[in-house]
């Protein structure tokens, strides 16, 4: 019995952690999205939009997001002047959104700083341990869309 109730200290100790490095991660994009006068969300669009196969309404129903919510955004980058809209020559109904010059470079900022903090976190970590934890991260994703997509037993 002591050594069910120890695995399980661990697995709740595990799960706190994982907390706690999900809350960092999200504290940091949001801060250097911050940095440079943006939101999170802001800064989703324009990587999205740098892709150069951006569509509004994919966008938002990946994000989990609305349609209305995911324009918003679009407006709020066209009004820092980051972002530019046409018509699609493909398809006139169909806008294309691309980065202005100082929405490249605006994330091109972002670009950097994000590789400058992999160089002092990531890269500064023990290479086999942070090859072990892409295992063990792989492998718990895994099962947490496995188990996510079972019926709950209410449903059953």
């Amino acid at each position: 019995m002591a050594s069910k109730r120890s695995d399980l200290d661990v697995v709740h100790q595990a799960i706190a952690c994982l907390g706690r490095l999900s809350d960092a991660f999200r504290r940091r994009r949001e801060a250097l999205a911050l940095s440079v006068g943006l939101s999170d969300g802001q800064w989703g669009v324009l990587e999205e939009i740098a892709t150069e196969h951006f569509m509004p309404s994919m966008f938002a129903r990946n994000r989990d997001s609305s349609a209305a919510a995911v324009s918003k955004t679009l407006r709020q980058l066209l009004d820092k002047g980051l972002v530019s809209v046409t018509l699609s020559k493909s398809d006139g109904r169909q806008r294309a959104y691309v980065l202005t010059a100082k929405g490249q470079r605006l994330l091109a900022t972002l670009r950097d700083e994000r590789a400058l903090a992999i160089q002092e976190i990531w890269l500064k970590l023990d290479r086999r341990q942070v090859h072990d934890f892409v295992a063990f991260a792989t492998q718990l994703s895994e099962r947490l869309e496995q188990y996510e997509s079972k019926p709950s037993r209410k449903e059953l």
